[in-house]
């Protein structure tokens, strides 16, 4: 059976081999015809990069806002910009070691966070923006 099961399996590597040779000489014959000539288009000047610039930031990002007194005892009670109030918190979160260890998407709240989070004990990382944005002006 093994040396049936081999010759068919021969037999079908060869008969693909035979029909690409068919379909391969209508093709042989097509390029070998005399085709018109197409006047080559005249290609087109290139149009010259434009320099990358800087991006700007959205200014309402960047507008100074004063943090409440519960925010104020972990980040600083200066007026700042609220991408700064988040690096902040994120380096406190950091420092204390307070992101979870199965699920690095949580935040456990200490003391000072919690009256942030408004009593909450686990926050996550999405949630922790727009409670933040209640403590800011």
């Amino acid at each position: 059976m093994a040396k049936a099961k081999a010759k068919k399996a021969t037999t079908k590597k060869a008969a693909p081999k035979k029909a690409a040779a068919k379909k391969a000489a209508p093709k042989a014959a097509k390029k070998a015809a005399p085709k018109a000539t197409k006047k080559a288009a005249p290609k087109k000047a290139a149009a010259p990069k434009k320099a990358k610039t800087a991006r700007k930031p959205n200014a309402a990002f960047m507008k100074a806002l004063t943090p409440s007194a519960a925010l104020a005892a972990v980040v600083g009670a200066s007026p700042l910009p609220r991408t700064e109030v988040v690096k902040k918190l994120w380096a406190y979160i950091k420092k204390n070691n307070l992101q979870d260890s199965k699920n690095k998407r949580n935040i456990n709240a200490d003391a000072k966070l919690k009256e942030v989070f408004g009593g909450k004990t686990q926050v996550s990382m999405f949630d922790m923006t727009k409670l933040v944005s209640k403590h800011l002006k």
